[in-house]
């Protein structure tokens, strides 16, 4: 009887086409009488995938809490418990305070943060304002139904709607062109039609639209133009905060014929808007 000869052919593992986390971890995968290729490798790729899922795990829940958020409750303990508790009594401010959705000016991915008492960044440097300090300017600026305002710094639009929820029309000036577009687009979703977003020089203002009744400044400053005031029609008033080192001052600009007077309320710390800083001067 001839012997018999057996051959056995080398088997060449491949890895799985999309597990990468995974093979970059140094694993392949187990199959059933097929040895590991080696238990560290193993090790590795467990954690890897425990990151991933509790990576997106996380990213699961802050889109639930972000579809479960009552914003409109949010936004009555927001006028509750930092409007109203802060000398702001004026009931257009309240009322407006209260009906426009400042989520809708935020990334989605920060809408769940947008009733905070701070100053909310939306990019390149800028803000949101703080609700508090929004809401006392506005207060200091006693805006009428029927003014005409102007806003310096649109940003996406969220002060620009407060505002148009209390005076009859509203200019706003915004300088990047990214923003000018995303703030317009968000009040017409929101059907603010007595309010438009213009790109331009924030220094220069508006003044082929003015005279106004109220301009708001949106952000701190070193220093308000002498343009803007000049954009100020008679018995008008200039609100925003003017930067005194690192914390400014809410302060009030009126205007009476050719004559201007100026006074200042409360502190802010709020961000500086774009150029409104004072360039350092020479020094001997």
């Amino acid at each position: 009887m001839a012997a018999l000869s057996l051959t056995f052919q080398p088997i060449t593992l491949q890895p799985p086409a999309k597990r990468q986390g995974f093979i970059e971890a140094g694993g392949w995968g187990v199959k059933r009488g097929v040895k590991r290729r080696d238990a560290s490798s193993l090790t590795s790729a467990r954690v890897v995938f425990q990151r991933l899922d509790a990576y997106n795990h996380a990213h699961i829940l802050n889109a639930r809490e972000y579809r479960l958020m009552d914003f409109a409750a949010a936004r009555r303990n927001m006028v509750a418990s930092q409007i109203k508790t802060n000398r702001v009594s004026d009931p257009l401010v309240i009322d407006a305070m209260g009906a426009v959705p400042r989520e809708r000016f935020l990334p989605t991915e920060q809408r769940q943060f947008a009733y905070v008492d701070e100053d909310l960044s939306i990019g390149q440097g800028r803000v949101i304002m703080e609700p508090m300090v929004l809401a006392r300017l506005l207060q200091m600026a006693d805006v009428q139904t029927g003014d005409n305002a102007l806003v310096i710094g649109a940003g996406t639009g969220y002060s620009t709607a407060v505002l148009a929820r209390m005076a009859s029309s509203v200019v706003a000036v915004e300088s990047d062109p990214a923003l000018a577009a995303r703030a317009g687009q968000t009040l017409s979703e929101l059907n603010i039609d007595n309010a438009a977003v213009v790109t331009g020089d924030f220094q220069r203002g508006k003044p082929e639209q003015g005279p106004f009744d109220i301009i708001f400044i949106n952000g701190a400053v070193d220093f308000i133009p002498e343009a803007l005031r000049q954009q100020l029609a008679d018995g008008g008033r200039l609100v925003c905060i003017v930067r005194e080192g690192p914390i400014g001052r809410a302060t009030l600009v009126t205007r009476s014929g050719s004559a201007f007077g100026q006074r200042q309320d409360f502190d802010a710390a709020t961000s500086v808007l774009p150029g409104f800083t004072k360039q350092p001067g020479f020094v001997f």
